[in-house]
């Protein structure tokens, strides 16, 4: 995935395609960035880590440019977010997530809100890069309490 971005970087040069080298540059920085502080290469799952973190930073963004009114600001930063998703692994579905989430609760038969750290550190291994941390705390939460 790191050669993907890093060849696909290139390739957005030699076509004069500014908005996805210039996501593709602010990717490549936080890849490196990484690398540096963990003195290795990054694998795939980790590199699906950073562009899941870039993705929430706009997806921040977009928030704050909705509560300015700047929809010149809120299209661009769409654009970004649709760039990126091509860097993530297939999404889990809502049903493949919800099943995933059931099958944890099996397991560990949480009785309160308590056991939610046990119940996130057993899913997060399982979806993490596949679908928004967010959606699973929530859903995780819903599930808490209804018990």
């Amino acid at each position: 995935m790191r050669q993907k971005v890093f060849s696909d970087m290139i390739e957005a040069m030699k076509n004069k395609d500014k908005d996805l080298l210039s996501v593709l540059r602010l990717l490549k920085g936080a890849i490196q960035l990484e690398e540096l502080n963990l003195k290795k290469e990054l694998q795939d799952d980790e590199v699906a880590t950073i562009v899941a973190k870039q993705i929430k930073q706009r997806k921040e963004s977009i928030a704050q440019f909705q509560k300015g009114n700047r929809q010149d600001l809120i299209d661009q930063t769409s654009k970004e977010i649709e760039i990126l998703n091509k860097y993530l692994p297939e999404q889990l579905s809502n049903e493949e997530l919800d099943q995933i989430i059931s099958e944890v609760f099996k397991e560990v038969k949480p009785t309160s809100i308590k056991d939610f750290g046990k119940l996130m550190g057993k899913v997060s291994p399982l979806v993490k890069g596949k679908t928004d941390m967010g959606l699973v705390n929530k859903i995780i939460k819903e599930k808490l309490e209804k018990i």
